[in-house]
C-alpha cells in the first residue's frame, strides 16, 4: 500500500509506491538491451579517427576482409550521400544536417572512418588493426573563440543544410547565433549604482551513465528494419535512421527495453546508425556495443560554454539589468548547439525578474573540431545558472549585502510576467518559500558566511536559485492510450521512455488515480514506434508534465465510453450513471454493473470503443525552481574541499510520488557536485581527449558528496497533471554556484572555471597571499 502523507486526498498521487520495474532489476531479471537480444550475431565495431581533422586519401580493406568471419567492412564510399541530424528533436529539427554516416572529412579525434561487421569480436578487433588507411591530415580549429569566421572551416561541404532559421553558417563555422532584448540595457546600466561584468567556463562533462551506448538490429518477417537500442527518443531514431540510410521511415521500427541511465546522452543517435546500416545491407541482425572509452570520446556530452555576464544593480541590492553572452562550443557536429545555448539566458536571468527594468541575451554557437556536444540534464540551463548565479553572489559580496537577502530582494515571484522567459507568467512559483524553507533546514542566519576550524580547515557556506522548465512550451507532444482489458483492469500504452526515471510508475500512477482502481490493475506499455501513440520522448523534463497531462485527459475520456456501455446495460441514460471505481451505479443507487462485466459486455454486440488515445502539448512551459545551500570545509594546505552538507528545497508543483522524486533531487545533486569539483575534460595540442576511461575521469562516489537533505515546497500547476510540473533537470542546477560561492566564502579567491580542483584553490590562495 502506499504511504499515507498526511493531507492529501488522493489515493496514488503524492504518495511513495515501488516502481513497477523494482523487482526485476533488483533480482537481475534480463531486461536490457543486451540481457534480451540474441547473441549470434553479427558484431559491429567502428575504426575511429586518430586525427582531429583529416581527409581519408585512400582506404584500404582488402586484407582485413580475408580476417575468418567477417562479413562486411563499409567506407564512406558505401553509404548514402545524404546528410541528416543525430539530435533527437521534433521535426524539423532545429540543429543542421551536417552527418553523413561514414564521411571522407574527418573531424575530430573520435570520428568515424569504417564499420566493420563479423561474426564475432575477435575477428572484428583483427581486422580493425588491418585496414589500411591515409590520411591528408589537415590543421584543426581546436579554440572556440577563434573558431567563428576563421579560415579553416569545419564543415566546408556544400550539402550542408539548416532546416531552420537559428542563425547557421557553415561557411562562419557557426551552428547558430542569434540576439534577444527588452528595454534599453545600456541606459539602464549607465543608471546603476554598481556594474559588475565577469566570465565563466564550463567544460563539457560526459553523462557517464552506468550502461553505454548500444544497439541491436534485425530484419523483421516483413523486411522491415527493426532497431532495438538503449535510447531516449524512439520515435526520432526512427526518423534519424530512415533518413541517414535513405529509407522510408515505414520500413523502420524502433523499440527500447530498460535503459541503464541516459542524462540526454541517449538523446542523441550515438551508435543505432551503424549496426542499422550493416542489417539493411547484409539482411543478417548485428550489435553494436561501445566501450567506456568510446562512450567518452565520440559520445554527446555538455556543451562546453564561456558565459559573460554584466550586472547593473544599485546600492541597495537591486538589480535592474543583466546582459549576457553565451559562446557555445558544439564540437564537431551540431547536435542539439542551437537548442541548448538558449536556455543559458533564457532559464538563468528570469530567476531575477522581480525588479529587471531591462535584460540582453546575445549567443554564438560555433563549429570546432573537438568531440560533438549533446543533451546533458540541465540542457544549457546548468552553465548560464552558474554563471547568472556566480555574479549575483560576487555582487552580494561587494555591496556587503548577506546573498540570500540579494536573492530575496530580486527572485522572480507568483504572478509574475517573466519577461526573459517567453514572457510567460509564474502562475505556480513557491521561490521564495523553497529559500525561507533551506534557510531554516541550513540555519543560514546562525551560520557566518566563513570560519576558521582551528585544525587547518576553513568551513563556509553558499547559496544558489534554479530553474528550468516542463518540457518546451508548443513544441513537445505527449500521448497516452488507455484500454480496457477482460476482468476491468487496464493497459497504458505510452511512447515517453523510462530510464531509470520511473515514469511508468508515476504517470501509471495518475492513470490509477483517475481510474480509481489499483496501481496493479495497470499494465504500462512502452516504447514502441509501431504501438506506442506518439511521444517526442523523455527530455527536456517533459515526461509527467505533457504525458502524464495525455494520461490524465485519456482516463477522463476512458471513463465516459465505460458510463455509456454501463448504461446501456442497465437501460437508463448515460447522464443517469456515475462511475465508482470497480463499478458503474445508477445515480438514485437502484443498479449497478461491474468494471469486470462491463469489459465482457464491450467483446460482444458493442460499438463504444473501450480503448482510447489522447495526445497533448502545452503552449506554456512552467517553470520547476530549486533552492540549494552548501556547507563545506577547504583544507588551507592542500586545497582539498569536503562537502558537509547539502539543503536542497525544490518546488517541482505536487511530488507526483515523494520517494521516486527525492532519489531524482539526489541524483542530480551529486551530478552538479560532480560538475563543480570533479569532472574535467582536457585536450591534447592535437584535440585528443585525455579523460578517456573512469581512471582518468573523475565522478564522485556516495562518499563524496557528504549529506543531502532534500525538501519540497509545493505550488500548483493548473496546467499540469494533479498539480504537477516537472523535475528531473532542474536538481543540478544548484550545486556548482552554491559550492563556488562556499569557497570564496572560504579562501577569498573567486573561481570562475569549473571543475573547482585542490590544485585550483591552492593556487588561488597563494597568488592571493602574493
Amino acid at each position: 500500500m502506499p504511504d499515507q502523507i498526511p493531507g492529501s486526498n488522493y489515493r496514488y498521487v503524492n504518495r511513495s509506491v515501488r516502481k513497477k520495474d523494482a523487482m526485476a532489476l533488483v533480482t537481475g531479471k534480463p531486461v536490457y538491451m543486451d540481457d534480451i537480444t540474441p547473441s549470434d550475431c553479427l558484431v559491429v565495431k567502428v575504426l575511429h579517427s586518430p586525427h582531429a581533422h583529416a581527409l581519408v586519401q585512400e582506404i584500404n580493406t582488402d586484407i582485413a576482409m580475408k580476417v575468418p568471419g567477417i562479413e562486411a567492412i563499409y567506407t564512406y564510399k558505401d553509404v548514402p550521400d545524404r546528410r541528416f541530424t543525430m539530435a533527437g528533436q521534433t521535426y524539423p529539427e532545429a540543429s543542421p544536417y551536417d552527418r553523413l554516416i561514414l564521411d571522407q572529412r574527418l573531424r575530430f579525434v573520435g570520428d568515424a572512418v569504417a564499420i566493420v561487421a563479423g561474426e564475432n569480436e575477435k575477428a572484428v578487433d583483427k581486422a580493425l588493426k588491418l585496414i589500411k588507411v591515409k590520411y591528408e591530415v589537415l590543421e584543426p580549429v581546436l579554440d572556440m573563440h577563434t573558431a567563428k569566421d576563421n579560415k579553416i572551416l569545419v564543415h566546408p561541404e556544400e550539402n550542408w543544410q539548416a532546416l531552420c532559421p537559428v542563425g547557421a553558417d557553415n561557411q562562419r563555422n557557426l551552428c547558430a547565433s542569434a540576439k534577444d532584448s527588452k528595454g534599453d540595457v545600456d541606459a539602464v546600466m549607465e543608471d546603476c549604482d554598481i556594474v559588475l561584468e565577469h566570465t565563466y567556463h564550463t567544460k563539457p562533462d560526459s553523462q557517464a551513465m552506468m550502461e553505454t551506448f548500444r544497439t541491436y538490429t534485425c530484419m523483421d518477417l516483413y523486411g522491415r528494419l527493426h532497431i532495438i537500442s538503449s535510447t531516449q527518443i524512439v520515435f526520432h531514431v526512427r526518423r534519424i535512421v530512415a533518413n541517414a540510410l535513405d529509407i522510408p521511415k515505414s520500413k523502420v521500427r524502433v523499440t527500447k527495453p530498460r535503459i541503464g541511465g541516459g542524462f540526454g546522452a541517449k538523446q542523441s543517435c550515438v551508435t543505432e546508425v551503424f549496426p542499422a546500416f550493416v542489417t539493411w545491407k547484409t539482411g543478417k541482425a548485428a550489435k553494436l556495443i561501445y566501450t567506456r572509452q568510446e562512450s567518452q570520446i565520440a559520445g554527446s556530452p555538455r556543451h562546453e560554454m564561456e558565459v559573460r555576464v554584466k550586472v547593473g544593480a544599485m546600492n541597495d541590492g537591486t538589480i535592474r539589468a543583466l546582459d549576457v553572452y553565451t559562446l557555445s562550443n558544439t564540437g564537431a557536429y551540431g547536435e542539439h548547439g542551437p537548442t541548448t545555448v538558449g536556455l543559458s539566458g533564457h532559464k538563468s536571468i528570469p530567476l531575477y525578474n522581480g525588479n529587471m527594468e531591462a535584460y540582453r541575451f546575445n549567443y554564438d554557437v560555433v563549429y570546432t573540431n573537438v568531440q560533438a556536444a549533446g543533451a546533458y540534464r540541465g540542457y544549457g540551463a546548468t552553465q548560464g545558472i552558474f554563471a547568472v548565479e556566480s555574479i549575483v553572489s560576487e555582487l552580494a559580496d561587494k555591496l556587503h549585502m548577506d546573498p540570500v537577502e540579494i536573492r530575496e530582494k530580486n527572485m522572480v515571484r507568483q504572478g509574475q510576467t517573466a519577461m526573459a522567459y517567453y514572457n510567460e507568467k509564474m502562475t505556480a512559483c513557491a521561490l521564495d518559500r523553497c529559500m525561507a524553507r533551506a534557510k531554516e533546514m541550513f540555519h543560514w542566519d546562525e551560520k557566518p558566511l566563513a570560519r576558521d576550524m582551528g585544525n587547518g580547515k576553513i568551513r563556509a557556506k553558499g547559496v544558489a536559485m534554479a530553474m528550468q522548465g516542463s518540457g518546451i512550451s508548443g513544441v513537445d507532444v505527449g500521448s497516452a492510450t488507455l484500454k480496457l482489458n477482460d476482468e476491468g483492469f487496464y493497459i497504458l500504452s505510452i511512447g515517453a521512455a523510462d530510464m531509470g526515471t520511473g515514469c511508468d510508475t508515476t504517470l501509471a500512477q495518475v492513470a490509477a488515480e483517475c481510474l480509481e482502481c489499483d496501481l496493479d490493475n495497470i499494465i504500462v506499455y512502452g516504447a514502441d514506434t509501431d504501438s506506442s501513440p506518439y511521444d517526442s520522448g523523455s527530455y527536456a523534463s517533459s515526461t509527467m508534465y505533457v504525458t502524464g497531462k495525455a494520461v490524465e485527459k485519456a482516463a477522463v475520456e476512458l471513463k465516459g465510453h465505460i458510463c455509456a456501455i454501463a448504461a446501456g446495460m442497465m437501460e437508463c441514460e448515460e447522464a443517469e450513471v456515475e462511475f465508482a471505481a470497480d463499478r458503474v451505479r445508477r445515480a438514485d443507487g437502484t443498479k449497478e454493473v461491474f468494471l469486470k462485466d462491463i469489459a465482457t459486455k464491450s467483446m460482444c454486440g458493442n460499438r463504444e470503443p473501450v480503448q482510447v488515445t489522447v495526445t497533448h502539448s502545452s503552449p506554456t512551459s512552467p517553470p520547476p525552481l530549486m533552492v540549494g545551500m552548501a556547507e563545506l570545509e577547504v583544507d588551507k594546505e592542500t586545497g582539498a574541499v569536503e562537502l558537509l552538507d547539502y539543503v536542497a528545497v525544490v518546488d517541482c508543483g505536487t511530488p507526483m510520488n515523494p520517494n521516486l522524486t527525492r532519489i531524482q533531487t539526489e541524483g542530480g545533486l551529486a551530478q552538479g557536485i560532480g560538475m563543480a569539483l570533479y569532472e574535467d575534460i582536457t585536450y591534447s595540442k592535437k584535440g585528443r581527449i585525455l579523460e578517456n576511461s573512469f581512471m582518468q575521469y573523475k565522478i564522485p562516489s556516495r562518499l563524496d558528496v557528504g549529506k543531502l537533505r532534500v525538501e519540497f515546497e509545493s505550488s500548483y500547476e493548473e496546467t499540469g497533471p494533479f498539480g504537477a510540473k516537472s523535475i528531473g533537470e532542474v536538481v543540478i542546477n544548484t550545486p556548482s554556484p552554491a559550492i563556488a560561492h562556499a569557497i570564496f566564502n572560504a579562501t577569498g579567491v573567486w573561481h570562475r572555471e569549473l571543475p573547482i580542483t585542490p590544485e585550483k584553490i591552492l593556487m588561488g590562495m597563494m597568488e592571493k597571499k602574493a
